[in-house]
């Protein structure tokens, strides 16, 4: 019975926490692109670097109000910026949707058009957040660092295995509940949110009956900065800044977008869950795990790692390419892409 405790704990440590947390991550960046989708209908493959711009200010905010000795105790620092940052970062997506966006729904363009110009947003911001903060890592998590203490665990439970969760871990799958639950009641209680779903299901109806697609459109892109920045914010306290990780979470979050179904804003959810659950789980070495559950004679001599965390975004890829060709529509039966 022991045994199996401690196999418990440390699938919990090492596997259901951190793909908790990450999926988490993973579902508010993928709930700003499927509402993107939705109402803009293209693609917007500059969201991961969106993410990177609005982190990158939260960043030297943080650096600043720590500078002036302003803090939130036992919660990060960050917590106090992010506002900041979001408001800057909508205010930067509303600017690129008038410069860029905006000419391409004016001439009725195709679809592939504003995705090649999303590229290039994509670029462009990349070299942006690497000429202001760099391309290395920058840590800005500061108050507790963890709820529950590996050592602190063991102690008190007399196990082998000890449990450790950070505080950014806890920390992201509040805001994350928070986060959803607020975005639901606005796209369902508030006429705006409504004005939103119409133009999302029946462009044409909805002018007809009288939705301003200027305002749906703003409204869109602000939601849309806001939930890059949080979720860029939260990978950010948990892991670290980097912008060319950033660049890399794309595949994920798209990957969660289509599993869920592209345009519905429940299987974004889903989906982030079963992308990061996929990540975690694939790449984790369960050689200990097995130690604790088997006979010692069974005891296995390697990693019992299915797959290098070197290559864990092509698990990401797998499931994109198999959800595509078996189930275009998505788990939930969201838009084909």
């Amino acid at each position: 019975m022991i045994d199996f405790l401690n196999a418990l704990v440390l699938f919990a440590n090492f596997v259901f926490v951190p793909g908790l947390a990450y999926g988490s991550q993973l579902a508010l960046g993928a709930l700003g692109i499927t509402l993107l989708y939705s109402i803009l209908r293209f693609a917007n493959f500059a969201h991961g670097d969106l993410m990177a711009f609005g982190t990158m200010f939260v960043v030297l905010l943080t650096w600043w109000f720590q500078s002036l000795g302003l803090s939130l105790g036992p919660l990060p620092t960050a917590l106090l910026a992010l506002p900041i940052g979001v408001a800057i970062t909508a205010v930067f997506a509303l600017l690129t949707d008038r410069l860029v966006y905006q000419h391409y729904r004016k001439v009725k363009a195709p679809p592939i058009r504003m995705v090649m110009a999303s590229v290039g947003v994509m670029f462009l911001m990349n070299a942006i957040v690497r000429f202001i903060i760099g391309p290395n890592d920058q840590n800005f998590f500061d108050g507790q660092r963890f709820l529950i203490k590996a050592r602190a665990f063991k102690k008190a439970t007399g196990l082998n295995e000890g449990l450790a969760i950070k505080a950014s871990q806890m920390l992201t799958v509040v805001v994350a509940i928070l986060l959803v639950a607020a975005l639901f009641w606005f796209l369902n209680r508030t006429r705006t949110g409504k004005s939103m779903r119409a133009f999302s299901d029946n462009e044409d109806l909805a002018l007809l009956s009288g939705i301003s697609p200027q305002k749906v459109v703003m409204v869109t892109w602000i939601i849309a900065a806001g939930l890059a920045t949080i979720a860029g914010t939260l990978y950010g306290l948990d892991k670290s800044f980097k912008p060319f990780t950033y660049f890399q979470l794309l595949l994920p979050m798209f990957a969660a977008a289509i599993v869920g179904g592209v345009g519905n804003p429940v299987g974004a959810i889903l989906g982030g869950f079963v992308v990061a659950f996929s990540e975690v789980t694939v790449t984790y070495a369960y050689k200990k795990l097995f130690t604790y559950l088997a006979p010692q004679q069974w005891a296995p001599e390697g990693l019992m790692q299915l797959l290098s965390t070197d290559y864990k975004f092509a698990v990401s890829f797998i499931i994109l390419v198999v959800v595509l060709l078996v189930r275009p529509t998505g788990l939930l039966k969201g838009k084909v892409i």
